[in-house]
C-alpha cells in the first residue's frame, strides 16, 4: 500500500522557519510520489488567499508561492473551517484548488491506513 503524508501548518509569518518547513516538506513530497494533503490552520490560514504567499519571506528559502503552486499541482490543501471563520474568509476568496472543511475530515485523513501526519 502506498503510504501518504498528512501536514498540518499553525504556523505563519509569525514563526517563518516553522511555516517554511511545512511547505517545503509538503512539496518535497509532492515532487516525489507520495500523495500529501497539507493544512492551514492558525495564522497559516492567510496562505489560503490570493497574494498572500507573496508577502512571506524567508532568507534563503524557497518562495512560498512557488512550494504552494506545487503543492496545490500535485497535492491538496485545506483551510480549517474554523481559522477560516475566525479570519471572515469564504471559499470565494480562496486560491482555487484549496478547500475549506473541518475537524472530521482532517481525523478522517490522518487516521487512515498508510497515513503519517506531522504537524508544525
Amino acid at each position: 500500500m502506498a503510504r501518504s503524508l498528512v501536514i498540518k501548518v499553525t504556523a505563519g509569518a509569525d514563526a517563518p522557519e516553522r511555516c517554511n518547513q511545512a511547505f517545503t516538506v509538503a512539496a518535497a513530497a509532492v515532487a516525489s510520489g507520495v500523495p500529501v494533503s497539507l493544512w492551514l490552520t492558525g495564522e497559516s490560514s492567510w496562505f489560503a488567499l490570493p497574494g498572500r504567499a507573496k508577502e512571506f519571506e524567508l532568507p534563503h528559502a524557497v518562495p512560498l508561492p512557488d512550494l504552494l503552486e506545487a503543492i496545490l499541482a500535485g497535492g491538496r490543501v485545506t483551510l480549517c473551517t474554523q481559522c477560516a471563520a475566525r479570519r471572515e474568509i469564504t471559499v470565494d476568496d480562496v486560491i482555487d484548488g484549496v478547500r475549506i472543511a473541518g475537524a472530521p475530515t482532517f481525523v478522517e485523513e490522518a487516521t487512515a491506513e498508510g497515513v503519517q501526519a506531522l504537524v508544525y
